[in-house]
């Protein structure tokens, strides 16, 4: 027994011992067996024909030649049109099978070209193709076979009437673009000119509309400008009251934030003086009561230490009393004289004793007279030109004083220090 296979494209017919009618394997595996089976293959592949169909003449009896191009394969997917392929082909090779199969598209071609004129076949090449295809198939199904595709691939003839008729055509589609071109330029002018005035007539229109435009725009603007001009002045008002507002609710806080601050240090300030208070009460008051309380009791002992040394010193104190005392009238009475004596001195003498005294007593008034000049660090002195200058203008100051002395002593004693003086000279 033999294992067999085959691909996709080809389709497996074992007949022979073991099989009333021949068993059709398209694509697959079977067993076979030698001798008493037998194993054939049919090919399922697409096979291209080139039909060629020279000098038929048409329906009008214009001769032509046409070349088709076919697809055309064995059904494999249908049993029915596989049996029918295998019981017409089996045996024969790929290359007969498409000779077959072009013969028989190439007499329905034939057939078809000779119902149909040139301009059909030439203006309507679809139609041709449609037609050839459904003659074909009904036949070839028969066989087994199917047409894929069929289509026209060229039109020929030897006589030049393709090539009439396209100038025939070519004729009556250049009269025909001419007389186009012509309306055109006809239309393009009338349109042109409806155009242009349908142009015009917008543009105005438009111009219109931009002037309305323009219009409603300025009056809506104004408008819009007022009452924003209007919003906007409220907002300045509303802003400036609310900043008002503001600015006097800071000013009461602040303010409250002083009265705070006034009452924290008020409190701080009672708390200092209570402190000072009770420091002042534990450092000097305290302290002042217990010295004087320490004094009192040290005075307290000296009194009795002075009561006691003097009533041990009391006859000691006595007798320097008395000699003090002794002292003291002996003093006394020797001034006494002396008192006496000047006394009795200034009786012969009267004036001239007074004068004495104020002699004596000049140096010490001209001293006084100096002593702020003694203490001045600059003197700045302005000169009119008359006079002294520099030192001698202040001592001569200070003699100008000096010589007014004299007549002041006159006036407050009465003695004239310089007729007193000339009498003693003489």
């Amino acid at each position: 027994m033999v294992f067999e296979t085959c691909g996709p494209n080809e389709a497996m017919v074992v007949s022979g011992c073991c099989h009333g009618k021949p068993s059709i394997i398209p694509g697959g595996r079977v067993w076979v067996w030698p001798c008493i089976q037998q194993l054939q293959r049919i090919s399922l592949n697409i096979m291209t024909l080139h039909i060629e169909t020279p000098q038929v003449y048409t329906q009008a009896g214009v001769a032509i030649s046409v070349t088709g191009i076919a697809q055309v394969k064995i059904q494999g997917a249908n049993r029915e049109m596989l049996e029918a392929a295998c019981q017409q082909f089996l045996g024969k090779s790929e290359n007969e099978i498409r000779s077959i199969a072009q013969e028989t598209l190439e007499g329905h071609q034939r057939a078809i070209m000779g119902t149909m004129t040139v301009e059909e076949i030439y203006k309507d090449r679809k139609k041709f193709s449609k037609a050839v295809f459904e003659v074909a198939s009904s036949d070839l199904i028969n066989m087994g076979i199917s047409v894929v595709s069929y289509t026209l691939k060229d039109i020929r003839d030897d006589e030049g009437y393709l090539k009439s008729l396209g100038m025939s055509r070519t004729a009556q589609v250049k009269r025909d673009a001419r007389i186009g071109e012509a309306e055109a330029k006809r239309d393009a002018g009338m349109k042109e000119a409806i155009a242009e005035e349908q142009r015009m007539a917008a543009r105005y229109q438009n111009d219109i509309e931009i002037a309305k435009a323009q219009r409603d725009f300025e009056l809506k603007k104004a408008a819009y400008d007022q009452e924003v001009q209007t919003k906007k002045a409220q907002s300045d008002l509303a802003y400036e009251l609310q900043a008002a507002k503001t600015k006097q609710r800071i000013k009461e806080e602040q303010m409250q934030i002083k009265v705070v601050e006034r009452t924290q240090q008020i409190q701080v300030q009672q708390q200092e003086i209570v402190r000072k208070e009770r420091e002042l009460e534990a450092t000097i008051r305290k302290p002042a009561e217990a010295e004087k309380y320490r004094l009192e009791r040290l005075a307290e002992a000296n009194k009795n230490r002075v009561i006691l040394e003097a009533q041990a010193n009391a006859e000691a104190v006595q007798v320097k009393g008395e000699a003090e005392a002794y002292a003291i009238e002996a003093k006394a009475k020797a001034e006494a004289e002396q008192m006496a004596k000047k006394a009795d001195a200034w009786k012969d003498y009267q004036d001239a004793a007074k004068v004495d005294m104020v002699l004596e007593t000049l140096p010490k008034v001209a001293a006084e007279v100096a002593a702020p000049l003694a203490q001045c660090k600059k003197v700045t002195m302005v000169s009119s030109g008359k006079g002294d200058v520099g030192a001698s203008k202040l001592t001569g100051e200070v003699l100008d004083i000096m010589e007014k002395l004299p007549g002041l002593v006159k006036q407050m004693t009465g003695v004239d220090i310089a007729k007193t003086m000339h009498v003693r000279q003489v």
